[in-house]
């Protein structure tokens, strides 16, 4: 059974816009008891606990809740997963939902000096306040994390995850590294990922909103290089990397997109389904490299049909 609960955490910037609103699933357990019945309320099943903690970061104006489904699915193969909603400053005086974007951490003169999502730190810390508070009391490995994201949530954790020593692994859907040149970058710059660790890369085959966001990187024309297989190719250290690639699958595939929000009007059709085979394949890969089990065999089930898989 997953459950979930709230917290909220100050991060970056001027209030009102600097606080971030968490939503914490977890495996939980029936007592029965009226305190149950009364609040609502039920505590971490002790059975795997501590859970290893997965924080991930949703893409701009992408709201927490359309990534339940998919927090849940993660949870229910015995981790804690994080999502949050913050609204802060996206660019040029706009307000959205954002993961918080640190710009001038992205610019030539101060990339790789720190992270690009400063408020990851403020997230792992205020999950370490929550960890010693019932009803999660210990239920949370801190020294056991991953990072995801989704779009530019998914940007922001490759360019952020080495620089918290426990991250582990990494995944992301819909993202790169490749970089807007109005930040100072030359066209088709790919930057490298800022990880130490393993790191899954998911895609559609029908992503129209990073096709539609060409542009920004100075790239025209329909024979430009894929950005999430450069990103795969050129961005990440040596390691045991993956990319996943579903046939027919959109930018949206994993979350329940709003449509009076965001960019899903870029997208291009989703004539598959991505969000189960993409939580089974992250389950496996966290599985693989937060918990030590070796899921060789459940990737193999994998058919070139659902996911095209690659290995670095």
């Amino acid at each position: 059974m997953i459950r979930s609960l709230w917290w909220s955490v100050r991060t970056d910037g001027k209030a009102p816009f600097d606080t971030a609103h968490l939503k914490v699933y977890y495996p939980a357990i029936a007592s029965g008891d009226d305190a149950e019945r009364l609040t609502g309320v039920f505590g971490p099943d002790p059975a795997a606990a501590p859970y290893p903690v997965v924080v991930f970061l949703s893409g701009v104006n992408v709201g927490q809740d359309s990534y339940r489904r998919f927090a849940t699915a993660v949870a229910e193969s015995g981790f804690v997963v994080v999502t949050m909603d913050r609204v802060a400053e996206l660019f040029g005086g706009q307000m959205g939902l954002t993961p918080g974007v640190d710009l001038d951490a992205a610019r030539p003169d101060a990339y790789g000096t720190r992270p690009t999502c400063p408020a990851i730190g403020e997230i792992l810390g205020a999950l370490a306040e929550l960890n010693d508070l019932p009803p999660l009391r210990g239920a949370l490995d801190l020294d056991r994390i991953a990072l995801g994201g989704h779009s530019a949530g998914g940007t922001v954790v490759l360019q952020s995850a080495r620089y918290f020593p426990s991250v582990a692994a990494v995944f992301a859907w819909g993202a790169h590294t490749m970089v807007a040149t109005m930040l100072g970058w030359d066209p088709g710059t790919v930057l490298p990922a800022q990880v130490n660790c393993p790191v899954l890369l998911g895609v559609g085959s029908n992503d129209g909103v990073i096709q539609g966001s060409a542009d920004r990187y100075g790239e025209d024309g329909a024979d430009r290089p894929d950005p999430v297989r450069r990103t795969f190719t050129e961005a990440l250290p040596p390691g045991d990397h993956l990319l996943a690639v579903i046939p027919g699958a959109n930018h949206f595939g994993i979350a329940d997109a709003d449509p009076t929000a965001a960019r899903a009007f870029l997208d291009g059709p989703a004539d598959t389904e991505a969000l189960d085979p993409f939580a089974r394949l992250t389950s496996a890969f966290l599985r693989t490299h937060l918990r030590g089990e070796d899921a060789a065999a459940e990737l193999a089930e994998f058919g070139d049909d659902v996911v095209r898989l690659t290995r670095r």
